[in-house]
């Protein structure tokens, strides 16, 4: 009988344990990417009162006689199922879809979240702003001119520069893209001799020099009579400044003394070479042309009569259509793919991808990778101990954090502008609630009826 009262009050105890987790759910229902806590019972030791015996010849098998002595709690698990997507419009707000958790750091000390609320501090640093936990990942780094996150290093602070200078680059490389129609009349030309047609196509786009200054570039494109699939084109770097810019292009080895180069097509519309008066011809791979003009008001250096800037006039490949000057019988078109220059610009805001890549948007139009937000999983994340703040660290069983960038080696994707809210079902919770309530009801019952059997026990020697 004492047996029961006791079985009755480990039946109370850990049915309040379970309502302890369960209003713990139900308080940070609206905390944003909170997991919810499950509780798990087993049975406690059992007195035998007489033990098993095997069968013999006369009579089978007995089983054993066993009393139970109540019931304890197995485990407090916590369940890591994924979370509804809150969107925010917050750029700085991040939620990772599947498995993962962010990683946070104060001083030299590791923690992990789901709440993806972050900010920037006076600093730039990307942080948890209710408790300054920085966020971590890695710096963009500037190699040989090439921008790139090197995520095999250890993780970093995150700095976002807003306001930060972007440096003027000047032009290297111009890509042109158009088409030079076939279908203008050839006019005979005397034999050796080449005439130039009347029909000149004009494309005229920005370039930049090393000073951020933008500069006219103007090519005029013009059909070459007496010779069949033959073009002139004319390089004018700023065609209206007062003073010319001494605009030279080069074709091969031999310097050229003007502005003018040749186009061959194939009876196809492809191009086929390019030439120029010299007689310096160029007919494999990707045909560029280098054309350099003089740049007013820079600084010349001692002994330098004037301040030449270089680049590429790129005009396709050969026998190609895509990205390439073409010659079809339709409407000619001028159309200038792109270029490398721009000028000086500050970083105006930035976005961050489902990789973790933050890139910042400058207002020269220019965009450049800034860092890249590092994640981290665990083989065992039910290990995980909370540490408070919506944050975890590591356990003796939760296995050492596997940091990487997003979408690796079974991490999630990191989703922009949206917070994970809690995983808490409120219909799920009241219905254990109600079972609980009723499980701790059932055990006070045990207790007060082996209370009155003791009570009627000591009634007998009345």
């Amino acid at each position: 009988m004492m047996r029961s009262l006791y079985a009755g009050v480990s039946g109370l105890q850990n049915h309040q344990i379970r309502m302890d987790v369960l209003g713990n759910n139900i308080a940070n229902v609206n905390t944003i990417g909170f997991k919810k806590g499950r509780v798990n019972f087993q049975d406690m030791l059992s007195q035998t009162m007489a033990g098993a015996a095997k069968p013999t010849d006369e009579v089978g098998g007995v089983n054993p006689k066993q009393v139970g002595l109540g019931m304890t709690v197995a485990a407090i698990d916590t369940i890591y199922t994924q979370g509804s997507l809150q969107t925010t419009g917050v750029m700085t707000d991040l939620s990772i879809q599947g498995n993962g958790f962010f990683l946070l750091k104060v001083g030299e000390k590791n923690f992990f979240s789901r709440a993806g609320a972050f900010g920037l501090d006076e600093n730039g640093l990307l942080v948890n702003p209710a408790n300054g936990m920085r966020v971590q990942g890695w710096e963009a780094q500037t190699i040989g001119g090439l921008t790139m996150v090197n995520v095999a290093t250890e993780p970093q602070d995150l700095v976002i520069p807003v306001g930060s200078k972007d440096p003027a680059a000047a032009t290297t490389e111009a890509f042109l893209a158009c088409n030079l129609d076939k279908r203008i009349p050839v006019i005979p030309a005397g034999a050796g001799e080449q005439t130039l047609l009347e029909g000149t196509w004009t494309t005229t786009f920005d370039i930049y020099d090393s000073f951020g200054r933008a500069h006219k570039l103007q090519v005029n494109f013009t059909q070459v009579a007496g010779i069949a699939n033959r073009w002139q084109a004319e390089v004018i770097v700023d065609p209206e400044a007062e003073i010319a810019t001494n605009t030279l292009v080069e074709v091969g080895l031999e310097n050229n003394t003007d502005n003018l180069f040749f186009l061959d097509f194939d009876n196809y519309g492809a191009l086929q070479s390019v030439l120029d008066a010299q007689g310096d011809t160029l007919a494999e791979g990707k045909l560029q042309i280098p054309v350099s003009f003089d740049v007013p008001q820079a600084d010349i250096p001692a002994g330098v009569a004037t301040f030449r800037q270089t680049f590429n006039l790129n005009l396709g490949e050969v026998g190609a259509y895509t990205n390439a000057v073409t010659q079809f019988a339709e409407k000619s078109s001028t159309k200038v793919v792109s270029q490398n220059g721009y000028t000086m610009g500050y970083l105006e805001s930035f976005k961050i991808d489902q990789s973790g890549v933050i890139t910042g948007v400058y207002s020269n139009g220019t965009n450049r990778s800034l860092g890249q937000v590092a994640l981290a999983s665990f083989t065992n994340p039910g290990g995980l101990e909370k540490a408070g703040e919506s944050t975890y660290v590591v356990s003796n069983n939760s296995g050492e954090a596997n940091i990487g960038p997003a979408g690796v080696a079974g991490k999630g994707k990191i989703i922009a502008g949206t917070l994970e809210m809690s995983n808490v079902d409120l219909a799920e919770q009241f219905t254990d609630m109600i079972v609980t309530q009723r499980g701790f009801q059932a055990n006070s019952r045990t207790i007060t009826t082996s209370d009155q059997m003791l009570q009627e026990l000591l009634n007998l020697k009345r």
